[in-house]
């Protein structure tokens, strides 16, 4: 619509907003419901996340040197993979959890349907998932330190098996990204254009 017709008033006195708010309240608050619920729940493993991955990065495998205080194994490449993911998995969850819980504490207008909470949600996804995926990371660099080296190779196909149930939930949430996602570049609704013969 032309948007000189935006603050146009019907026949009764409201305009197009006053209508789309007053027609949409039912759809307003089932979403601030899913929302809500979905929120919460992600917000429980950010907080568990960071719990966890605070523990693990203050936890230094092998501990540290009285001399130097430097850490024992830090010339090891992989003590350089477990200090990384550890602290991904602890920067990532409490980006996730601060912006979970902005979506908690909003308003929930329709017009924060529209681009910002879908955008505050992908974000807190996205951060959480990498996060979970960085907290195995570093569990495995950290465990690889506690098994010896014959027993390394048999160890390998078990750190894959962890993965598994990471892998399978980001491909049961993969609708719900494209559906967050599309909405940023898909006009809603379609235009059609009909041509009629003269």
């Amino acid at each position: 619509m032309p948007r000189d017709t935006f603050v146009r008033p019907n026949h009764d006195g409201r305009t197009p907003q006053e209508v789309f708010t007053e027609t949409h309240k039912e759809l307003v608050a089932q979403g601030r419901e899913w929302m809500t619920k979905t929120t919460e729940s992600c917000s429980v493993v950010a907080a568990l996340i960071a719990t966890v991955a605070f523990a693990t990065s203050s936890t230094v495998p092998g501990g540290i040197d009285e001399k130097t205080g430097k850490p024992i194994l830090e010339n090891e490449p992989v003590f350089n993979l477990f200090a990384i993911s550890s602290l991904v998995a602890l920067s990532c969850s409490i980006t996730a959890l601060v912006f979970f819980l902005s979506i908690l504490t909003s308003r929930y207008q329709a017009k924060d349907f529209a681009t910002r909470l879908p955008r505050i949600l992908l974000i807190g996804l996205t951060s959480m998932f990498i996060s979970i995926v960085a907290i195995l990371v570093s569990f495995c660099a950290g465990h690889s330190f506690v098994i010896t080296d014959r027993m390394k190779s048999k160890t390998l196909p078990i750190y894959a098996a962890t993965c598994l149930p990471v892998t399978f939930f980001a491909l049961a949430q993969l609708p719900l990204y494209y559906d967050i996602v599309s909405s940023f570049f898909i006009e809603a609704p379609q235009r059609r254009h009909t041509r009629f013969p003269h």
